[in-house]
């Protein structure tokens, strides 16, 4: 990463500022008369120049102004996180009255957060739920739902309550599925769905006869409510991103959409900043998934009581992000969402 001057980093900051409010190229006289930076337009123009030569910005033609690269974005990002990073205390209250009311079921929680996040920058705001092999049983319950259906419902120490409908081959009563269940619980509570999962498997891969049939029959009813336990991923904002002038052609419109509907590729960089610690920031370029590379993720992991990860808030938006705001409104929701997960 280059190292700038004070006055050339002064320059490529007011650039990239006034891109990120204003969306068109800026021009030298623009940053004179709304930055007070002391330096004449001449210097100011020659300083843009050198920025250019190192990368930093970009002419799209002569007779237009700069824009920032990504590189650019990067070096004023970098700043933001090593410098701090304010904003209205009232905007954060808000997110927290939403969210302290959902403190009680992470699930409802982490749904919501996508929808404030986006409500208030006006990019997408993803999150995503704890992954198997860090959500732990707390307990099953089973209710008999027709002759031959059953409805497992399970509840997990993080605050996630799942529910599925399964579909057995005979008839079964309720009082056997009281049993079964008492019979899950005892083996399975406390450990992780992978766990679970694992045992499963090393269970059916012994003779069947050394089991009773009720016995038999729960592993397979616990094998079958597992199947389906995945990080979720929560998306809200698709409308509001489209309005911004970023994706005024149909292109930009198509590459999001594809990002978008392709959520294992956001659960993938998820996955990946669930691991790091505090705010992590991927600027267009620097994503490993193509569809990813016109856009920028400001994301942060929230952890439980023992600094394990169990869920990942983020926004997403075009290069051309407030990435103050983001920055910001992510890592406090993440630590908000960590403070609740602690009590």
């Amino acid at each position: 990463m280059q190292t700038l001057d004070e006055r050339t980093k002064k320059v490529l900051f007011a650039v990239v500022e006034s891109y990120i409010n204003f969306h068109g190229p800026v021009g030298s006289r623009f940053v004179t008369k709304r930055y007070s930076l002391g330096f004449s337009p001449a210097t100011i123009r020659n300083i843009m120049a050198d920025l250019e030569d190192m990368g930093l910005l970009i002419q799209p033609h002569t007779s237009a102004g700069r824009m920032p690269t990504d590189r650019g974005y990067r070096i004023y990002v970098n700043s933001l996180v090593s410098e701090g990073y304010h904003y209205n205390r009232v905007i954060l209250d808000e997110i927290y009255k939403r969210l302290e009311i959902l403190k009680d079921n992470i699930e409802l929680m982490l749904s919501e957060i996508p929808k404030s996040l986006s409500m208030l920058t006006s990019y997408l705001g993803v999150a995503m739920s704890p992954k198997p092999n860090m959500t732990t049983l707390k307990r099953i319950e089973l209710l008999k739902f027709k002759t031959d259906k059953v409805a497992v419902i399970i509840f997990t120490d993080e605050g996630i309550i799942k529910n599925k409908i399964i579909n057995l081959d005979s008839d079964i009563a309720q009082k056997d599925l009281n049993r079964i269940a008492g019979y899950l619980n005892s083996e399975f509570s406390g450990l992780t769905f992978d766990e679970i999962r694992l045992r499963i498997l090393e269970e059916i891969a012994e003779e069947k006869t050394k089991y009773s049939s009720l016995i038999f029959k729960a592993i397979r009813i616990c094998r079958e409510a597992l199947c389906f336990i995945q990080s979720d991923l929560f998306v809200s904002g698709l409308s509001e991103v489209l309005e911004l002038p970023d994706f005024a052609d149909l292109r930009k419109i198509k590459e999001l959409s594809r990002a978008i509907e392709d959520k294992h590729t956001i659960i993938k960089l998820l996955d990946k900043i669930s691991n790091a610690e505090g705010v992590q920031i991927i600027i267009g370029s620097e994503n490993s998934m193509d569809e990813m590379k016109r856009l920028s993720m400001v994301a942060s992991a929230c952890k439980d009581e023992n600094n394990h990860s169990v869920a990942v808030v983020g926004i997403i938006g075009p290069t051309r992000m407030d990435y103050e705001k983001a920055i910001w409104l992510v890592d406090n929701t993440a630590k908000f969402v960590t403070k609740m997960l602690a009590k």
